[in-house]
């Protein structure tokens, strides 16, 4: 389906600009009208840490003239294993400002504005405002909604990506979409494929499950690839369309995605009319979990102080941490047994654990141990409780001679 180009010409290259772009100008499709386009082009990126991080490296060097940065979030030493903008000087420094600095020195022709705060619905209508193009590279569903929901409002397009392990996901969702003959696309958003958030805690982060480094790479330059079709004009853009990569396997596959005539946002009798509570919508924890965790949660310092108890013989209690094994080898807590917490929704770490003692459960942030608290309360074990905060808390209060992750 040939799509009209976003946007407009600017009014010419310069010397240095031609030489630059080169070997964009000599590709047919493109050209010196192409190229003046990506030029004239404002492209906001949302995130600038495994998805952004190509996609802003990439939108730069192939010379779209303004580049906005949403991104609140600080380096770690942990981004560095995928988001190649940072380098390990930026440790420690606002994401959105380290990246700036590395477009610059990558293309000093690009414009780049700088938004470093959270989006919300306060803000994120007004930051969207004036874009062309959206590219997200946000890792939460609530975010995920949330930008689907103001680009829908705003009627800008915009260009998704996703990334767990050795997954990755890409498409572009443009209700608004029409084809040059001036008819409707009929495209979906991204409420269409996903209706509805997957329960609380069913799908684990990057920070709790890991990603492929260079997965980043080949999900975010698929992004970009997008972004300069849409912008130019040219090709068959992800409209309507899922790309699905296997990594281990080495496998594409793209899958049609209809617009969904009952979708809350787009369809024919829209319920989301405008900005709503994402993170209720979406949920952190399940409602179970959340009733187990009210008063039944301690934090790391008072678990440190229970230890020492239980090391003098003045208590006694079973401490269980219920992550994977892999992250059990990183770092833990002394004393812990390990118990995942798929043990516990299948119903087998019940007959593992004493029922004359209490029950201490951990994962690494609160998320996964408030869980499994909900289903040791509901087998009986009353006095059970879970540590907020998890082995992160334990590592930055307690003892931060141990490794993060």
């Amino acid at each position: 389906m040939p799509f009209p180009p976003l946007v407009e010409p600017a009014d010419e290259l310069t010397i240095d600009e031609v030489r630059r772009y080169s070997r964009h100008l000599i590709i047919p499709d493109v050209g010196m009208t192409g190229q003046k386009r990506l030029k004239n082009a404002k492209v906001l990126v949302i995130g600038a840490g495994g998805l952004g991080s190509p996609a802003l490296l990439y939108l730069a060097a192939a010379g779209v003239g303004t580049i906005g940065i949403a991104e609140f979030d600080e380096v770690d030493e942990s981004n560095l294993q995928r988001q190649i903008i940072h380098g390990q000087s930026d440790v420690g420094r606002p994401k959105a400002e380290s990246a700036r600095d590395s477009i610059k020195e990558a293309n000093p022709y690009v414009n780049v504005v700088v938004h470093n705060e959270r989006l919300d619905n306060d803000n994120v209508l007004g930051i969207f405002e004036g874009y062309d193009l959206i590219v997200d590279g946000t890792d939460n569903f609530a975010t995920r909604y949330m930008v689907n929901d103001a680009a829908y409002f705003l009627k800008i397009p915009y260009v998704w990506g996703s990334i767990y392990r050795f997954d990755g996901q890409a498409s572009v969702f443009w209700p608004h979409a029409e084809l040059e003959s001036g008819e409707s696309a009929e495209a979906p958003c991204y409420r269409c494929l996903y209706p509805e958030p997957p329960p609380p805690g069913m799908v684990p982060s990057c920070a709790e499950g890991g990603v492929l480094g260079v997965l980043c790479a080949s999900i975010g330059s698929i992004q970009v690839n997008e972004a300069i079709k849409l912008l130019t004009g040219i090709g068959e853009p992800l409209v309507g369309k899922l790309m699905i990569y296997d990594a281990l396997e080495m496998e594409y596959r793209k899958l049609k995605v209809r617009k969904d005539p009952n979708c809350a946002l787009c369809g024919e009798n829209p319920t989301v009319t405008e900005l709503i509570d994402y993170e209720s919508f979406c949920g952190a924890i399940s409602e179970d979990a959340a009733d187990a965790a009210a008063g039944s949660t301690i934090s790391v310092t008072q678990l440190e102080h229970m230890l020492k108890e239980r090391e003098n013989g003045e208590r006694d209690f079973v401490l269980v941490d219920v992550r994977e094994p892999n992250e059990y080898e990183i770092n833990r807590i002394p004393g812990s047994v390990l118990i995942p917490k798929g043990e516990f929704l299948n119903g087998n770490a019940l007959g593992e654990l004493p029922s004359d003692k209490q029950i201490v459960l951990h994962c690494k942030s609160g998320v996964r141990s408030a869980e499994a608290l909900a289903v040791l309360k509901g087998a009986g074990y009353a006095d059970s409780v879970h540590v907020g905060g998890g082995v992160v808390a334990w590592v930055n209060q307690v003892d931060p001679s141990q490794p993060s992750y």
